[in-house]
C-alpha cells in the first residue's frame, strides 16, 4: 500500500469514526441545552407580546388610541435595533454566560415595571427600554447555537428553539386572559398590571440560573468528555474552513457585506408578519364580536399551536433536502396570501382564526429556516456582527408592522387594509430572498 493510499484510508476511517460518534454527542448537547433555552425564550416572548392582551384593558386607563398603541408596541424594536449589534459582539468577545445574565435580568425588571405605567408617554418609554434590555437575546441564541451544532443539524435545532414562540402563544393566551379576568382589582391593581408583574419577574430569577447553567462553548463544557468536545470542535472547525472569507475580518466587517443588508430586508418582511400576528391577533379576534377575555385567550392560542407543528415539519424537511431559499420564500408567500384574504372573512370568527393559523404556520416556519441562511455565508467573527445586524434591520419591520396597523385602524376603523399592505410587503420579501441571495452562496453548507 502506498503512503498516499494509507493516508486516505486513515482519513476515511477517522471520518467514519467521527460520523458514528457524532449522533449521540449532539443528542446529549441537545438534551442539555435546548430545554432551558426553550423555556427562557418562552418567557422572552411572553414579556414581549403580553402588551397585546394588556391592551384589551389599559386602553381606557391610559387614554390610548389605536395609533398610539401601535406606536408604543413598535417602539420596542427601536430600542432593540440600537443595541442589538453591540450586544452580539459583546457575546462573541465575552461569552454567553455574562451576556444572557445581563439581558434576562434587565428585561424582567423592565417588563414587571410596566405595571407602573400611567400615561401614554410612560408606555412609550417602557416599551423602548424593554427593547434596549432584550437587545441581542434572539440573535445571541442563534449565534450561540452555531457554537454547538454544525449546519446540517441547525434547522432542526433552530426549529425546536423557535417553537418556544408558539409555546408562548399557546400558554400565554389562556394565561393572560385568566390573569386579567381573575386578578383584576386584587390589592387595588388592575388585571393588566398583574399581567406584567407575574410574567416579568421569573426572568429576573432565571437570569442567575442561566449564568451557572450555560457554558460559553464546547471547550468549557465539563459535562462533555474530552473526546466528545474534540469531535464537536473538529466538525465546527471544518465547517468554518469551508465558508467563503471565514478567515477574514472581525465582527464589524459584516457591516460591509451587502448580503447582510439583503438578509436584513428579508427579515424585515418576516417580522412584519410575526408582529402583526403577535401584537394584533387578540384585537382581531375581539373585533369578531367576542368580548370574554378568557375566550379571546383560548382562540388566540390556536394559531400558535398550528405554527408549532408547521415550524417543526418545515425545519425537518429543509434539513433533509438541504434546501433553504425556496422553503423560506414559499412560507412567506403563504402568509402573504392569508393576510390578503382576511378581509373576505370579516365577522366570521372561526374563519379568521383559521386564516391566522395558516399564516402563522407560514411565517413562523419561515423564521426557522431563514435563520439557517445567514450563518451559511457569514463565517468566523463576521457571524456575530452579521447575524445581529440582520436581526436589527429586521427589527424595523417589528416597528413598522404595529405602527402601520395602528394608524390604519385609527383612520379607517378597520384592520384589514393594513393587513393587505403587510401582505404586499411579505411578497416583496420573498422575491428579495430568491433574487438577492443566490443558491451558490449556500453551497458551502451542503459541502459541510
Amino acid at each position: 500500500m502506498t503512503m498516499g493510499t494509507a493516508d486516505n484510508a486513515l482519513a476515511a476511517t477517522t471520518e467514519n469514526a467521527v460520523s458514528m460518534d457524532a449522533e449521540p454527542i449532539y443528542r446529549k448537547i441537545k438534551y442539555r441545552l435546548l430545554p432551558f433555552i426553550f423555556f427562557i425564550y418562552i418567557l422572552n416572548q411572553l414579556d414581549r407580546i403580553n402588551v397585546s392582551f394588556a391592551k384589551l384593558q389599559f386602553m381606557q386607563d391610559l387614554q390610548l388610541s389605536d395609533a398610539a398603541y401601535g406606536l408604543g408596541a413598535g417602539l420596542f424594536f427601536i430600542g432593540y435595533l440600537l443595541f442589538e449589534v453591540p450586544s452580539n459582539i459583546y457575546l462573541h468577545k465575552r461569552g454567553a454566560k455574562a451576556t444572557f445574565l445581563r439581558i434576562m435580568f434587565f428585561w424582567g425588571l423592565v417588563s414587571a415595571g410596566m405595571s407602573l405605567v400611567r400615561t401614554p408617554a410612560e408606555l412609550y418609554l417602557a416599551r423602548f427600554f424593554l427593547g434596549v434590555a432584550e437587545a441581542g437575546f434572539f440573535p445571541g441564541i442563534i449565534l450561540y447555537l452555531t457554537y454547538w451544532f454544525p449546519a446540517p443539524r441547525r434547522a432542526r435545532v433552530t426549529s425546536l428553539f423557535v417553537m418556544a414562540i408558539s409555546a408562548a402563544g399557546i400558554v400565554g393566551g389562556p394565561l393572560s386572559g385568566w390573569i386579567m379576568h381573575s386578578l383584576a382589582g386584587t390589592y387595588g391593581l388592575a388585571g393588566w398590571q398583574w399581567l406584567f408583574i407575574i410574567e416579568g419577574l421569573p426572568s429576573v430569577l432565571l437570569s442567575i440560573v442561566a449564568y451557572f447553567f450555560l457554558d460559553n462553548g464546547p471547550a468549557q463544557a465539563k459535562w462533555l468528555t474530552e473526546h466528545e468536545r474534540n469531535v464537536v470542535i473538529q466538525e465546527l472547525a471544518c465547517e468554518q474552513a469551508l465558508k467563503p472569507g471565514s478567515e477574514h475580518g472581525g465582527p464589524w466587517r459584516a457591516l460591509c457585506n451587502s448580503k447582510a443588508y439583503i438578509g436584513g430586508a428579508v427579515y424585515f418582511s418576516i417580522l412584519c408578519g410575526t408582529n402583526a400576528i403577535a401584537l394584533w391577533m387578540p384585537s382581531l379576534v375581539k373585533a369578531q364580536g367576542i368580548s370574554d377575555l378568557r375566550e379571546i385567550g383560548w382562540l388566540s392560542s390556536v394559531p400558535y399551536l398550528a405554527a408549532a407543528m408547521g415550524m417543526y415539519l418545515l425545519g425537518r424537511h429543509s434539513d433533509r433536502v438541504m434546501e433553504r431559499r425556496w422553503h423560506t420564500a414559499v412560507a412567506i408567500a403563504l402568509t402573504a396570501g392569508c393576510f390578503l384574504a382576511l378581509g373576505a372573512v370579516e365577522h366570521h370568527a372561526y374563519a379568521t382564526v383559521a386564516l391566522l393559523s395558516v399564516a402563522a404556520i407560514g411565517i413562523y416556519g419561515a423564521v426557522v429556516v431563514f435563520w439557517t441562511i445567514p450563518p451559511a455565508y457569514l463565517g468566523g467573527a463576521q457571524a456575530a456582527g452579521g447575524i445581529a445586524m440582520i436581526s436589527s434591520l429586521g427589527g424595523l419591520g417589528g416597528f413598522a408592522s404595529p405602527t402601520i396597523l395602528g394608524w390604519v385602524k385609527s383612520q379607517t376603523g378597520s384592520l384589514y387594509f393594513g393587513f393587505s399592505v403587510l401582505g404586499c410587503i411579505l411578497l416583496c420579501g420573498a422575491l428579495v430572498l430568491l433574487i438577492g441571495i443566490p443558491a451558490r452562496l449556500l453551497r458551502a453548507e451542503v459541502r459541510a
